[in-house]
């Protein structure tokens, strides 16, 4: 059995823990999931070198974008200490991506996957194949601590699924300004992470898409600057 988390953060109050499908989770501010039980860390859609794709096709973005969410995911690492870190599919923007990493960035991520026991690409829709020289395992799908983490939601209702695909974001109204963040979206059984990566953009959890996965527009845990705020569905509203 996978140890439990090597130590709680101090600034433990920036993740919201909730109950997924019987199992204790926390959502952290950053768009990580935590699994305090097995010592687990999720991140999903990171996309990286989606920037160097869109400056292949003439839209030149800020090329940090590989090098920002391995900064994050590092400082995630040193805070929560996992021992098994789980990147839910879509870790790279297309199948050439590998290519067109820097040389740093590379060591860097070779260096992530080998600061734990355990790294996992799990398989997303824009990298099938994600590739093998960076380090860690690739799977299809994972099962930890009675939940099962795949990249796309799996057809009809599920009960403890973990997925991404979907780029959740929420809007909130008040006081006549409005508010719209990642958030990970839930209806106490299936959850859908937000995206990890700088440039991969986000869908309303008020969209139609999420009813066809939920059968209602699910709950929202909104990341904010320091802390996740969980907002009922009734209080959403669309783009």
């Amino acid at each position: 059995m996978t140890a439990a988390l090597h130590a709680v953060p101090d600034d433990f109050g920036a993740a919201a823990p909730f109950p997924l499908a019987g199992t204790e989770v926390l959502a952290d501010a950053s768009g990580a999931l935590i699994l305090p039980a097995c010592g687990a860390l999720i991140v999903s859609d990171l996309h990286l070198e989606k920037g160097s794709a869109f400056a292949q096709r003439g839209q030149f973005l800020p090329p940090y974008d590989t090098a920002d969410a391995l900064a994050r995911l590092e400082a995630l690492i040193a805070v929560w200490r996992p021992e098994i870190v789980v990147s839910l599919g879509d870790s790279f923007h297309d199948g050439a991506a590998c290519a067109r990493l820097s040389p740093a960035d590379a060591a860097r991520i070779r260096a992530v996957t080998a600061s734990v026991r355990r790294f996992v690409w799990v398989e997303g829709n824009h990298d099938p194949a994600p590739p093998v020289n960076l380090g860690g395992e690739v799977a299809a799908e994972l099962a930890l601590d009675g939940l099962v983490l795949r990249h796309l939601p799996a057809p009809g209702p599920a009960r403890g699924e973990v997925c991404g695909h979907l780029h959740p974001v929420a809007r909130v109204r008040a006081a006549g300004r409005s508010v719209r963040r990642r958030c990970f979206a839930s209806d106490g059984q299936r959850l859908v992470m937000p995206a990890f990566g700088a440039y991969a953009g986000g869908l309303n959890v008020c969209d139609p898409a999420f009813a066809q996965v939920f059968g209602r527009t699910p709950d929202a845990w909104i990341a904010g600057p320091r802390r996740v705020w969980p907002v009922s569905a009734r209080h959403l509203c669309g783009d």
